[in-house]
């Protein structure tokens, strides 16, 4: 018998971990509810794929339907793994919907850019005199020299 206590909701749980890696075939992880297993629905499959791949059942004594060592269970388990991909397809597809409707709005993505247009203009006026090397020039702009060469190579200096 193990007994953990977590207080918090973490899923990086190592005493869980190995009591999962001992457990034989034929052994049954049996816990008080759910959710003192998993912290979200995914951590609950992967937590109950790990149990599975060691030929290990699971059961909830809270929750009778979530029972891997019976047909019933498996099938209501199963089901749950197939709404949860489903609910991750459709929260992708939106935040791509949703991407790409502020790409048409004229929303930028990513980090703010480290210099103005005014400020590029000046680097790559500077940098085609060549009277300052491309270290000294990110020093004057306080940035990487990687990023002067960054922006050399894209505008052709």
């Amino acid at each position: 018998m193990f007994r953990e206590v977590a207080r918090k909701a973490k899923t990086d749980r190592t005493y869980l971990r190995r009591v999962i890696d001992q457990l034989d075939a034929g052994d049954v992880l049996l816990v008080t509810r759910l959710d003192r297993l998993a912290r979200s629905t995914r951590d609950l499959l992967n937590t109950l794929a790990a149990i599975a791949d060691r030929k290990a059942g699971f059961r909830s004594l809270g929750e009778a339907w979530a029972d891997t060592t019976t047909p019933h269970g498996w099938l209501m388990l199963t089901v749950l793994g197939g709404l949860v991909e489903f609910e991750r397809e459709l929260i992708r597809a939106r935040t791509g919907e949703g991407r790409e409707r502020a790409k048409r709005r004229g929303i930028r993505f990513g980090r703010k850019p480290k210099l103005t247009p005014q400020q590029r203009s000046g680097l790559l006026r500077r940098l085609a005199e060549g009277k300052e090397t491309r270290a000294e020039l990110a020093r004057r702009y306080n940035v990487h020299p990687s990023t002067i060469s960054r922006l050399a190579v894209l505008e052709g200096h």
